[in-house]
């Protein structure tokens, strides 16, 4: 226990879920103390206490005029078309301007100094060219994401160590080999943390944006919270964002491990080669594995029902509605991921005798 009292010391990994339950009782405990009796030390109408706040949430969940479920998938998916927008236009126009002087020296200094545009302000030209529906929401939303990612995009570019490109140069690599071998795997090994962070930010603007035409989402119930001076809704609101975010960085983690691991290899050399994982670790991971093909399973069921009707209701469009393109988007990139991976370990069983012993005649 002596890394209690070490300066900067790690918290073992065994401890630290221990650590993190007693901090957060800490705080329970505190918010308790402060809201308890009839003349609690603050008013209830500043912080209710965690009894209201508790029952809240059943208000929430069975009232219809709340919806909340719906509410709640309708800011995801708000999430993930914005972040999925804001990607596939990031990445790409990231690398041409980190890559190539012409680009660099026509739109770096411009694309730094549209940061500073206030995105309150530029609501109302958003609502002129898409609307004010959820197409003009997403759009919005990427375009917030889309002016902080691209410089980041630009300056990991710049970070790229330069005793990797000599090393690929070396070896006689051209200008599409050194982008595909080095810049990409090195770029977005070290964006994926970078967009982590850029998932907390935004909350802050789907909940700014979804107070424009009321079409649903987590930021429409915390309008109508606000006022109606339901400050225990707004509180089982704000813990609800936390869950979800949580959840959201957890996930990142995970694609994270499993598209670069070896930021984890390096980061666990020095344990001792060759030992074995611990059970608790081997049950999270065959949990983990076992929850992810239930959920395909679940997504393929769910998305049949969509075009052919066997259940009454559609719940991807139900729960997703104009955002539901996404959702699928993202369901058939994990389908197709895992069949491909699925693929590469088994391809020896789907190759004929006769293709093998055509190859090694070939070789003879």
């Amino acid at each position: 226990m002596s890394w209690l009292f070490t300066l900067r010391g790690d918290v073992p990994s065994k401890s630290r879920l221990l650590m993190e339950f007693i901090g957060l009782g800490i705080l329970v405990l505190l918010w308790y103390l402060l809201t308890m009796g009839e003349s609690p030390m603050v008013p209830s109408i500043a912080l209710p206490s965690p009894g209201k706040v508790i029952k809240s949430y059943v208000g929430l969940f069975t009232d219809p005029n709340l919806n909340a479920v719906q509410s709640i998938f309708r800011s995801i998916g708000l999430n993930l078309s914005g972040y999925v927008k804001a990607i596939l236009f990031s990445i790409p126009i990231g690398f041409l301007i980190g890559l190539s002087p012409i680009f660099k020296g026509m739109y770096q200094r411009p694309l730094d100094a549209v940061r500073f545009i206030p995105l309150a302000a530029v609501t109302t030209i958003f609502i002129i060219w898409f609307g004010s529906g959820i197409r003009m929401k997403a759009n919005f939303l990427a375009f917030g994401i889309f002016i902080f990612l691209t410089p980041i995009v630009v300056q990991r570019i710049n970070e790229v160590k330069d005793v990797y490109l000599k090393t690929v140069y070396t070896i006689g690599a051209n200008n599409w080999q050194t982008i595909k071998s080095v810049y990409i795997p090195s770029v977005c090994s070290r964006l994926i943390d970078d967009i982590r962070v850029l998932t907390a930010i935004s909350w802050t603007y789907i909940i700014f944006i979804e107070n424009i035409a009321k079409d649903g989402g987590i930021g429409a119930l915390l309008f109508s919270a606000r006022r109606t001076a339901r400050t225990d809704m707004l509180f089982a609101l704000l813990i609800l964002i936390i869950i979800i975010g949580v959840i959201q960085d957890r996930i990142f983690v995970g694609l994270d491990k499993e598209l670069f691991p070896h930021k984890f290899q390096i980061k666990n050399q020095y344990e001792k080669a060759g030992a074995a994982p611990s059970l608790w670790d081997s049950t999270m991971k065959f949990a983990g594995s076992t929850l992810i093909w239930i959920l395909l399973g679940s997504y393929v069921i769910l998305a049949v029902n969509e075009y052919v009707g066997f259940i009454d209701i559609k719940f991807i469009d139900y729960l997703f509605g104009d955002t539901c393109w996404v959702f699928h988007l993202i369901m058939l990139s994990i389908i197709g991921y895992k069949g491909y991976g699925f693929y590469n370990r088994n391809r020896n069983k789907f190759v004929s005798p006769t293709t093998i012993a055509t190859d090694a005649s070939d070789t003879v």
